[in-house]
């Protein structure tokens, strides 16, 4: 089979041996846009040099989905994997099963669409997904990536997510139609046993003092590349969406010397629920796995130096390393490239193209007592939600009735950060330890700090979200040994 390899450890390690002078340029994905409203595409999941990966048209490269509201998604994806498994997973023996997750898009959890629980593939299996995107569907980044129970952990870390853009931001926020954009998939990348984690480590600058460098175990990669260069002219204005696709690490996202114009968060645009207040700008943000970050960004004055960069992450005393290091380079643009080649206008179905707003008054469910409580704990032996194991055979542990929104609390009684997640559904996060945040978002995915609370507004309006989903950790190595439960949504 033909590669690419943008995804295999040899190629990012020889990158870091050339050094900033000769990094390469921030590479784009292939990109997959609908004829007629439909996205059609086959996927096959492969193993290739000891790792697994999405491979597309010959290459392993993941490409970026492109949709508009009213599209279908039609995927067939080959499970090429073989039957006996050579990596090890959070619960052994690696069977090599695997599916396909739609990560925060709004569909029906019923097969052929973000089915998780019944649409599995063995080795030589293939399943075929119709995932059809409503027309009323707010536009944003999402990502895609496998979700076999006790198997995902493995396959996310080596790599087999991609990113998905349903259009339409510009509705939201005008200027982005005119700027260039960069999709961006930051993957963590394990070093653990790599005799030249060192050399690594240096070459995206971990500080050799503090946030607990003693045990970097990852990484981070932007679209399967090490440390690559950003091109931005001074004063340009560029969008960047950008999405964690790590299996079990944060993102501390800050661009040195320069702002973030967030315009979206986890796929959400903030003029959706807040019409007056369509951007803010910070200097830093939290982004945990699964999160995803649109932003307006402006180039650095010429001669200044700027980098992406994440921050030290405290993951509390039983948490992974997450050290500050340097994800990228922003230098100068060789030639005018203020503009990105997207294609043709996409041709939306129905009214799609009108700007839909939905403003809200939660104020009430926010003094309530919260309908129902999820409690992350730990011990030797797994992870539990609610005291209890996940099992496949387990009944849902709540209910939601379609058209209501719900007042839950996230509690965490563990020594270490839990991002949780629910499937099908966003929610607005508003307070942290019972205090209001500075920002209310909607997300999909929240950080959950250890010893603390997160109370959040769940949005089970959508009515196409019947059926039962699922809610987790998204520490995916967690979810796999446990901290994952059903829903009922009735």
């Amino acid at each position: 089979m033909k590669t690419r390899n943008l995804l295999i450890v040899s190629a990012q390690i020889f990158l870091a041996a050339w050094g900033s002078a000769q990094r390469v340029s921030l590479p784009e994905p292939p990109q997959v846009r609908a004829k007629n409203h439909v996205v059609s595409l086959t996927l096959h999941a492969v193993n290739e040099n000891g790792r697994d990966a999405f491979a597309f048209n010959g290459e392993t490269v993941a490409p970026v989905i492109r949709a508009s509201p009213g599209d279908v998604l039609k995927i067939a994806y080959i499970n090429d994997l073989p039957a006996k498994s050579p990596e090890t997973c959070a619960v052994n023996p690696c069977m090599d099963m695997t599916n396909l997750h739609f990560h925060g898009l709004g569909v029906s959890p019923h097969a052929p669409q973000d089915d998780v629980l019944t649409m599995l593939a063995k080795p030589r299996q293939e399943l075929r997904y119709s995932v059809r995107i409503p027309r009323d569907h707010p536009p944003g980044l999402f990502w895609y990536h496998t979700h076999p129970h006790g198997e995902s952990h493995r396959q996310v870390l080596d790599g087999m997510s991609g990113a998905i853009v349903i259009e339409g931001m510009g509705r939201y926020v005008p200027e982005t139609e005119k700027l260039r954009e960069r999709v961006m998939v930051v993957r963590g990348l394990s070093i653990d046993h790599d005799p030249r984690a060192a050399a690594l480590i240096r070459d995206v600058e971990v500080p050799a003092k503090g946030c607990r460098v003693e045990a970097v175990e990852e990484i981070f990669t932007v679209n399967g590349v090490l440390r690559p260069r950003i091109e931005i002219a001074p004063k340009e204005r560029q969008f960047w969406r950008i999405v964690n696709a790590s299996a079990d690490r944060y993102l501390d996202l800050q661009l040195y010397g320069q702002t973030f114009e967030i315009v979206a968060l986890d796929g959400m645009p903030l003029a959706y629920h807040d019409p007056e207040h369509p951007a803010r700008d910070t200097n830093h943000l939290l982004l945990a796995p699964a999160g995803r970050l649109e932003a307006i960004v402006t180039g650095p004055p010429a001669g200044a130096h700027s980098a992406l960069r994440t921050l030290c992450v405290d993951t509390g005393p039983d948490g992974d390393a997450n050290p500050e290091m340097v994800l990228a380079d922003l230098v100068p643009s060789s030639s005018d490239q203020s503009t990105s080649a997207r294609g043709p206008e996409p041709l939306y179905a129905g009214n799609s193209r009108q700007a839909i707003y939905k403003p809200v008054d939660l104020e009430p469910l926010k003094k309530s007592e919260p309908t129902f409580t999820v409690t992350f704990t730990e011990d030797k032996n797994g992870f539990y939600i609610n005291g209890h194991k996940y099992a496949p055979d387990a009944s849902p542990m709540t209910s939601a009735r379609v058209g209501t929104y719900q007042h839950w609390r996230i509690v965490n009684r563990t020594a270490e950060l839990h991002p949780f997640h629910i499937h099908q559904a966003h929610f607005l996060a508003y307070a942290e330890n019972s205090v209001p945040l500075p920002h209310p978002a909607w997300l999909d995915t929240v950080n959950v700090p250890y010893g603390g609370s997160v109370d959040v507004i769940v949005d089970f309006t959508n009515p196409i979200i019947k059926g039962i989903a699922v809610f987790h950790c998204h520490l995916l190595n967690h979810e796999d040994k446990g901290m994952m439960a059903k829903i009922l949504l009735k």
